[in-house]
Parts: C-alpha cells; sequence; structure tokens
C-alpha cells in the first residue's frame, strides 16, 4: 500500500490563495506522501496542468487520484448534467496525469428530497459516467460522504445498481461514524469494493469541547476531526483487513481537524508509516 495525501488536508492554503496545486504538492513532498489527491474544486486546468506536471516532476510524486466534487441530488436537469461533467472531466485530468481512480460522489441532501426521490437521479448519472470512465480506462470511486451514500449499505445498493467495473468504493475510514456505522463493519461488506482509501480519523466528544472541526452524527452524537491515528477509528485493524483482501493500492491522508493543516497532515503521514509497518 502507497501513501498520498490530499490536497482537501490543506484546504486552508488554497481557499486564501496562499497555496496554488504546485504549492501543495511541495509541501506533499516534505510531509513524507509519495503521491497526491488533488481536487476539481481547486482546479484551473490551463494553469494547473503545466505548474502540477512540473511539480510531480521536481518532487517525484504521481498522482494517486484525482477528486471529482460533484453532487448529482440536484433536482435540476441542467445542473445535474454539469455535475456528470465535472466526473467526465476529473476522468479526463486523471487520464493526462497517469492517475487510475476518480473519486465521486453521490451528492448532498436538499431539503425536503428523500433518498429514494434522489437515488434515480444519482444512478443516472454515476451510470453515464462510468461509462466514459470505463471507456478511458479508469475507475471512479464512490465515497462513503453525506446522508446519501454515507452508509455502507447505500454505498451498496448504489454501486449495485450502477452495475459497470468502472465503479468502486472509495473506503473513507472516518466517516461512517457520521452516519453512525462502525467502520470495521461497514469494511466487512465493502472490502472487496475497495479501490481508494481516504486514511482520516475521528474522535467523540461532548459538549464541552471547544474547537471548531466538530461534525455531528445523525443522531446526535459530536466528533471532532482528528490527525490520524490518535482518534477513534481502528486504523490497524482497518489496514490489516484490508492487507488480507488483497489491497495494494493508495492510502490517502485526509486530515479535518483543529491542529494547523500543514502539522496535521504530516503527523497523520506518519502515524500511517507506524501502522503499516505492524500490518
Amino acid at each position: 500500500m502507497k501513501m498520498s495525501l490530499s490536497v482537501w488536508s490543506c484546504h486552508k492554503y488554497m481557499y486564501d490563495g496562499s497555496w496554488t496545486n504546485a504549492d501543495f504538492i511541495d509541501f506533499a513532498k516534505t510531509a513524507g506522501a509519495e503521491g497526491v489527491e488533488l481536487l476539481s474544486v481547486f482546479w484551473n486546468p490551463e494553469e494547473d496542468i503545466p505548474r502540477v506536471e512540473e511539480a510531480l516532476s521536481r518532487n517525484g510524486l504521481v498522482m494517486a487520484c484525482f477528486g471529482a466534487c460533484n453532487n448529482l441530488a440536484v433536482p435540476d436537469e441542467a445542473g445535474r448534467r454539469a455535475q456528470v461533467k465535472d466526473i467526465t472531466d476529473s476522468v479526463d485530468t486523471a487520464v493526462h496525469f497517469g492517475a487510475k481512480v476518480v473519486r465521486v460522489f453521490s451528492g448532498d441532501k436538499p431539503e425536503g428530497v428523500t433518498f429514494e426521490q434522489a437515488k434515480d437521479w444519482i444512478i443516472s448519472g454515476l451510470k453515464e459516467a462510468a461509462a466514459y470512465a470505463h471507456s478511458k480506462g479508469v475507475t471512479l470511486c464512490l465515497e462513503n460522504h453525506g446522508h446519501f451514500a454515507g452508509k455502507a449499505k447505500q454505498v451498496l445498493e448504489v454501486i449495485g445498481e450502477v452495475n459497470s467495473p468502472a465503479l468502486k468504493s472509495t473506503f473513507d475510514t472516518g466517516n461512517f461514524l457520521l452516519v453512525d456505522d462502525n467502520p470495521e463493519q461497514a469494511l466487512d461488506q465493502l472490502k472487496s469494493m475497495v479501490a481508494h482509501v481516504h486514511f482520516k480519523d475521528f474522535k467523540k466528544v461532548d459538549e464541552s469541547y471547544e474547537g471548531k472541526a466538530v461534525y455531528p452524527s445523525l443522531s446526535g452524537v459530536r466528533y471532532a476531526g482528528k490527525i490520524s491515528g490518535e482518534g477513534d477509528v481502528n486504523l490497524t485493524h482497518i489496514l490489516r483487513t484490508l492487507k488480507a483482501a488483497g489491497y495494494r493500492d493508495w492510502l490517502s491522508v485526509e486530515f479535518e481537524g483543529d491542529e494547523e493543516q500543514k502539522t496535521g497532515s504530516a503527523r497523520s503521514i506518519g502515524n500511517l508509516k507506524e501502522i503499516l509497518t505492524t500490518v
């Protein structure tokens, strides 16, 4: 298994304009990553393609994954067309840089829309996008994220209904807690479908916790984002299960805690290195 760092781990520096994707790649090298995961939300093709090519080359890193930031659960058809294009454009970017996987989402829950109502939109969009990805030799990897594909059973349902060899799972080790799923039990259900992994951690906290990186679960339990390996997720068990299932691909660190993002990212990579020596 190989270690990557997602640019989302350092999103503060991307949103405030102090970093470009090339700057992030330079940091990822110093933090100990072997690859990077870049995202469409921070992508400007005209500027980024030449700069990222050069940054990857000078640092000896590769693009492990390119992440679409799509939302297929939108009521209007024109909006959904734009979301499918985000995925297909991300596939083209992945092909350009030699990445084999593109992270995708199902979508966020609009007010008044149920999973059953949105499911047809999600399935239709992913079927079209997966057919395109398959033609390009790329695998879409559906992240367990949000209300519409946050639980393992929802991920299974969506992947099953799309029924494409080009749609697999991005297994996010932390996000299951936010929908009151057990990550270890979720992996038992999804391990045969995992083609990409987000290495993330959360810790249950009470009302006295004063940090800003707090995420409520569906049942109201409060979780704080933590440096991977320093929270509640049994990451050692998860990596051992993945190894036993034959997973040999990227582990992409995604830090979402209160610590300074460069520090949190580097410590997460360091903890991942230590865990990998034990599995």
